[in-house]
């Protein structure tokens, strides 16, 4: 394809090491369309910068979570052929992540936060921007933050479309015909220049961006397993790679918890019909799953996700069995808070849904205002300890026989609730949590072996 462009993006794991980062710059060196870059944190320092970011810390333990940091970039940089060009910038950003951690206000500013999470990314960028011009290619390390555009909500920040594409085609357009761009995955700004994050997961999103911006033909998510499985290999070991997903399939797995996409890469992608790889830089050699509008084959049972920590919200009011509009008011909170809703049931006087829950997540933060809000409003009673486990397929709620064995395989297990038949690609219940790996093992046997 003449003048095809495709958009790589390696994960944690991909450049965890020097070794991993080599394997990367092989991969983008082997493919000419291959033009722009995007890169997580190496693996572990995220967790490292939340845990700076969310918990009170002695002087002591900053300085020593900093220097577990620093000894993950270091040990990249040692190995690095062109040591000079790298380390004033890499100096640079260990003085930024050493202040931040230190600001006396990190565990009350959204803004110091997001600025102290993106130094992952900013430092793998460089590190692999050193490694990639070591297999003599032009290479350019790029601050996403000047293409980016997003919104003020720290920590789940929402894109501006049409500025990021006036962006990349401005600044990055005239860079790619020139060299390889690397750049960092789930930073962007906003209006005023200050530091904003996609959220966890957000590097894919990134890229995908990124691919829409630039109207790209591939988007490449690099990972540490070839492809998408039909259920989480640690769960069960029968897992077994996909060839082909559709948009579709994918959007509801990467939604409903499965781990190798982020929910929102989908939508760039099926707004301009970009092609998605999800493939294994250990192993590029094993191929791995591509994504696409249309596949060839859509089985009833495509695969079964997870996604933990979830808390289930009912909202009872003895006025509700007449009342109109009480359903109304509940959901405009829960949409004035921007929560996501994934499965609601109701009876005569009572509604239940549930939300996702992650521990220091954005979404956390918003549960706990948004209960506060609808207490005001009527009795609300919060469960947690659940899990989603989701079934995902096509033409589920028209194809005969297709739930009842589901249903047959989890006979055994107490399903707190129900979703199904909004939707052709899904059918979802929500589980308690030390049930949920036997589930999706059952599940899995049932339908897939």
């Amino acid at each position: 394809m003449k003048n095809a462009l495709t958009i790589a993006k390696f994960g944690g794991t991909s450049v965890a090491n020097y070794k991993a980062m080599q394997n990367c710059a092989r991969i983008v060196g082997s493919n000419d369309s291959t033009r722009i870059v995007v890169v997580s944190a190496a693996a572990g320092v995220t967790n490292l910068l939340v845990s700076l970011a969310h918990t009170p810390m002695t002087q002591e333990q900053i300085t020593s979570t900093c220097q577990s940091i620093i000894d993950i970039e270091m040990a990249i940089f040692a190995e690095l052929k062109d040591k000079a060009s790298v380390e004033p910038k890499l100096n640079e950003l260990i003085d930024e992540l050493r202040a931040l951690a230190l600001h006396e206000e990190i565990l009350h500013r959204n803004d110091l936060k997001d600025q102290l999470l993106s130094m992952g990314e900013r430092m793998s960028s460089l590190l692999f921007s050193a490694v990639l011009a070591e297999e003599n290619v032009q290479t350019l390390n790029f601050d996403v933050r000047k293409v980016l555009r997003t919104d003020s909500e720290f920590g789940a920040a929402a894109p501006q479309l049409e500025i990021i594409a006036e962006q990349a085609e401005a600044l990055l357009r005239p860079e790619i015909a020139n060299a390889i761009v690397v750049t960092q995955g789930f930073v962007g700004a906003d209006a005023e220049g200050r530091t904003t994050t996609l959220g966890r997961g957000g590097s894919d999103f990134t890229a995908a961006l990124l691919a829409e911006a630039l109207k790209g033909d591939v988007c490449e998510i690099w990972t540490d397993v070839i492809g998408v499985y039909t259920t989480d290999p640690r769960i069960t070991p029968a897992a077994k790679p996909l060839p082909e997903l559709s948009f579709e399939e994918a959007a509801e797995m990467a939604t409903f918890g499965a781990k190798v996409l982020h929910p929102a890469t989908m939508e760039p992608a099926l707004r301009q019909d970009i092609k998605v790889f999800v493939g294994s830089s250990k192993e590029p050699e094993k191929g791995g799953t591509w994504i696409v509008r249309d596949c060839e084959h859509e089985p009833a049972y495509r695969a079964i996700t997870r996604r933990k920590e979830q808390v289930m919200v009912t909202v009872k009011t003895p006025k509700m069995m007449y009342a109109q509009g009480f359903l109304q008011q509940v959901f405009a909170i829960i949409a004035k808070h921007k929560l996501s809703v994934d499965l609601v049931t109701t009876s005569e006087i009572s509604v239940s849904f549930t939300l996702d829950n992650p521990a220091n997540s954005v979404a956390q933060r918003l549960n706990k205002e948004t209960i506060a809000e609808l207490e005001t409003i009527c009795d609300v009673k919060v469960e947690h300890g659940y899990d989603l486990v989701t079934v995902v397929g096509n033409h589920m709620q028209s194809a005969k026989g297709v739930s009842s064995k589901i249903f047959a395989a989890v006979a055994d297990y107490n399903l707190r609730m129900i979703c199904f038949g909004a939707n052709p690609h899904n059918m979802s219940f929500l589980v308690n949590e030390e049930n949920s790996s036997e589930i999706v093992t059952q599940l899995h046997q049932a339908l897939f072996e």
